[in-house]
Parts: C-alpha cells; sequence; structure tokens
C-alpha cells in the first residue's frame, strides 16, 4: 500500500464518518442504532492489532464455533505471519495479512468481505477510526477499551452507528467476572432492594516497564483524568440500568497532585450523580504501591455488597445484625445463570477469570442468532466519555460536568438486560 492510498482512504473514510456525524446533530434525525440484524451462521472477522492482547483474542475466536478469522492486520509484519500460523494451526485458511503501514486497516476494511471488525489495538487513538471504517464498509464493529477518548469521537461513534445501521461493541470483559454476575442477578431478584449508591475502581499498581515495539507511537499524552475508566463503570452501569431506563446526569471529579517527575495525576476521584438521583464513587488509581481491587460495592435500601473482597450484609437475612458475612452461601443460591452454564468452558478458555472468552462468546453468539448484543453504541460512548468530563471537572475546580444524551432520550423506554441465559 503506497502512501497516497493511505491518505486517499483515509479521507474517504474520514469525509463519510464526518458526514454521519454531522447528519446525526443537525437538522437530520438519525435512526437509532437499534440493528436488524439477520443471523449470520459462520461469522467472518478480521481483526486488526496482534500484541498480547490481540493475540490472545485471536486464541479465544479459533476456539469459538463457525467462526472464520479471514484478515489480520498489525503495524508489526512478524506479528502478522504470527497470526496467520494461529489461523492455519487451528485447520482454517490462511487469511489475508495486512501490515503496510498503521491505517493498513482501512484497506483491510475496503478490500475484505467480513462481519466483524476486532480492534484490539494501541495507542487508543486508533479506536474510533477503525471502527468507523468497519462501520462504514457494512461491517459490525467491536473494541478493546476504551472504544474513545473524546466525547467528540464518542459522538462519531453513535452518529455512524446509527447511519450505517451497524453495531459498535465495546469489549469491557469486566462485566462478565463472575462476582459482577452474582451482584447482577441478586440486584434483579430485588436482594438489595432499592439501589442508592455504587463504588468501583480501576485500583491496580501498573508502573511495570512494557517492552518498546518498533514502529509504534508512545501515549504520550498527560493525564489528570479518570482515564481508564470502563473497566469499573461498566458493571456499575448495567447494574444501575444505565441508557435503560436511567442515565448518568453529571459528575465532579478532583485529582491528586503528580508525585516524583510524573504530569499525570496519582489518583483521580469522581463522583457521578443519575437521573433517578443514585450517587457513583469512581476511582482511577494506578500510579502509588497497591493491591489490585476494583471494589465494586452496591448499595441499596435493604443491603450492601462489597463484592471483590467477600463481603454482604442483607438486613433480615444476614445471620448477625450489623456484620459482614461471605459470599459463599450467594453464590451457591445466586450464581448468575450464564456463568453457571459457561463458567467451565470460560475458564478454561479465556483469561481474567473467564470474563475474556464470555465477552467474545456472547459478541459471536448474538451474531449468530441475530440478536441484540449486550453492550451498545451507547453504552460504549457514556463509559468512555468519562475521561474528557473527568479532565474538564479537574481543570476547573471540580466543577460539575453535564453527561451528554447520547441516546437522545431513547434511554426513557429501552427495557434492562435483565437476566441473561446461557
Amino acid at each position: 500500500m503506497t502512501n497516497q492510498f493511505d491518505r486517499r482512504s483515509f479521507m474517504k473514510h474520514g469525509a463519510l464518518a464526518a458526514a454521519a456525524w454531522a447528519l446525526g446533530r443537525g437538522g437530520f434525525a438519525a435512526e437509532a442504532a437499534d440493528v436488524k440484524a439477520v443471523p449470520i451462521e459462520h461469522v467472518r472477522v478480521g481483526l486488526v492489532g496482534i500484541g498480547s492482547r490481540g493475540s490472545h483474542l485471536l486464541k479465544i475466536l479459533l476456539g469459538l464455533e463457525n467462526v472464520k478469522v479471514k484478515a489480520v492486520c498489525d503495524l508489526v509484519p512478524e506479528r502478522v505471519a504470527k497470526a496467520q500460523e494461529m489461523v492455519t494451526a487451528a485447520k482454517q485458511a490462511q487469511p489475508t495479512g495486512y501490515s503496510r503501514g498503521e491505517t493498513d486497516f482501512l484497506r483491510l476494511c475496503d478490500t475484505e468481505e467480513l462481519d466483524l471488525v476486532i480492534n484490539a489495538t494501541r495507542p487508543w487513538k486508533w479506536h474510533v477510526p477503525i471502527s468507523v471504517a468497519a462501520m462504514t464498509t457494512g461491517k459490525h464493529a467491536a473494541t478493546e477499551v476504551p472504544a474513545a477518548e473524546t466525547v467528540e469521537d464518542c459522538w462519531k461513534l453513535v452518529e455512524t452507528a446509527e447511519k450505517t445501521q451497524k453495531y459498535c461493541v465495546m469489549l469491557e470483559n469486566c462485566c462478565y467476572f463472575r462476582e459482577v454476575m452474582l451482584v447482577h442477578h441478586m440486584v434483579r431478584k430485588g436482594l438489595f432492594g432499592e439501589l442508592r449508591h455504587c463504588q468501583a475502581g480501576y485500583q491496580h499498581y501498573a508502573l511495570r516497564a512494557r517492552p518498546a515495539v518498533p514502529g509504534r507511537p508512545k501515549e504520550t499524552k498527560a493525564r489528570t483524568a479518570n482515564s481508564y475508566p470502563t473497566h469499573s463503570i461498566g458493571p456499575v452501569a448495567q447494574w444501575m440500568d444505565i441508557n435503560r431506563g436511567n442515565r448518568f446526569d453529571y459528575l465532579v471529579s478532583m485529582s491528586a497532585d503528580p508525585t516524583g517527575s510524573s504530569s499525570n495525576a496519582d489518583i483521580n476521584t469522581s463522583l457521578i450523580r443519575t437521573v433517578q438521583g443514585q450517587t457513583v464513587t469512581l476511582y482511577y488509581d494506578t500510579k502509588l504501591p497497591r493491591p489490585y481491587d476494583l471494589i465494586y460495592r452496591v448499595q441499596g435500601t435493604r443491603g450492601i455488597c462489597m463484592a471483590t473482597t467477600d463481603k454482604i450484609y442483607i438486613e433480615g437475612r444476614s445471620p448477625k445484625r450489623d456484620t459482614w458475612e461471605s459470599l459463599e452461601a450467594y453464590y451457591h443460591e445466586f450464581e448468575h445463570p450464564l456463568w453457571k452454564a459457561l463458567s467451565e468452558r470460560a475458564q478454561r478458555h479465556g483469561g481474567h477469570g473467564g470474563g475474556d472468552w464470555l465477552v467474545m462468546h456472547r459478541l459471536i453468539r448474538a451474531l449468530q442468532t441475530g440478536t441484540p448484543p449486550d453492550m451498545d453504541v451507547y453504552d460504549a460512548a457514556t463509559w468512555s466519555c468519562i475521561t474528557e468530563l473527568t479532565e474538564k471537572s479537574v481543570a476547573d475546580r471540580s466543577r460539575p460536568m453535564d453527561f451528554p444524551d447520547f441516546t437522545r432520550e431513547r434511554w426513557k423506554t429501552v427495557p434492562p438486560i435483565g437476566i441473561l441465559g446461557g
């Protein structure tokens, strides 16, 4: 692929996306992304980004039934060759390789007849262009987190999905963690009563050297925000029926000053309020030494659960008043039906406690059965836009920042996710 092709193709896709984006926000009333998808018996997949994460997703894809990996793309040719070997070792035809520069995903989208393009690239600035290119060429898009880094780019994803009537799904694996799904099931069963507050955080000491990859741009932007919000907010948003009868209204945010030579905030703390008067405390804490903990606290009028620390108290049910009990008995009684049906396969074939396998399995099954995925483009936008909102709030002495209503009031009539079956 020549540089001339790069520029021409990139400009073409950029123009298509810009048109969809402008039409959706202007006088044209874009249709909501209620995609009328027909079942796809054999899902044809293209994978962009074959680093450690992409290779892991490829391995999962090759173990799923009726999935054909038809194209692979990466900046590093050796990774493309390795991915091709993985596919042929799984008794599939060798996929077409794309490695002629950082925008070769455009050639993949233009050339290949695919049903789905999966994006596992770094840096994150490519997540939106790859998803937009997939949708504007007639393919569903799935992206690793975050889906976007700015509110404007979140709108681009939403309005491109609406215009093209294609899915744009964020691969948020934390929504499928065992403890998260247990809480989700108990919320639906009414154990906590009326939800009033949730708490979550990406709290993970991540200052570890990553090996440099030749030709890969580095993430260099200094952030004083919650720059990685989706792992923590995703499960909470599902428990609170965000975009499905409820929505985030506004947030306030503040950050602790950076220490040492870093220009990034050590810890960011944000408060979110929903239109139903509930609150969420959100943390981003990756710079200081600490054990890993996502918290996942849910609190209602009848009880409280701290899922990652194995603590629960339900008024009138817990054996000792004002005393925590273990979740063990609740796992026996309220194990999520999806986890109950698929946990063995999920834990055997996927990382992160089975969440990686489940997020891929659920997306592929949705396409194969012609049913909506568990997460949609409005979720991707709402969860990802927290980065820019927190950054602006921090910069202006914790000024409240309103959440965009990416659904344009569609949230008022969309039913909750409910209990997912196996």
